[in-house]
């Protein structure tokens, strides 16, 4: 997965676990994508500091993702209901809706 992609949905999920000023800092970079010397300039704070404030961020989001494994849940739940939209979409046999109902099972048993 692309690391912007990845670094917003880490943020999607665990962003309120870090503080305002990470928050601040780590949105600058990931969606504004502004750079080291422009956040630096724009919080009146060291490249370094920023460089290190990012490292942090990145490093408490993955460890929240290792413990918890909410954006990987919420993937695969994506790509079940992709599949069951795509089920649906065709004509509807009883072997479909089998396969639908082993997906949605699926879904329940991993929330």
């Amino acid at each position: 997965m692309e690391e912007k992609i990845k670094a917003g949905y880490l943020y999607d999920f665990y962003g309120e676990l870090l503080t305002e000023h990470q928050r601040t800092v780590y949105e600058m970079s990931v969606f504004e994508d502004l750079s080291l010397s422009e956040i630096a300039d724009t919080l009146n704070i060291s490249r370094q500091g920023v460089h290190d404030m990012l490292k942090r961020c990145d490093h408490l989001l993955c460890d929240y993702e290792n413990k918890l494994h909410l954006v990987e849940k919420f993937l695969h739940i994506r790509e079940t209901v992709e599949q069951i939209q795509k089920l649906s979409s065709q004509d509807i046999t009883a072997n479909s809706l089998g396969e639908i109902k082993d997906l949605t099972s699926s879904i329940l048993e991993e929330l």
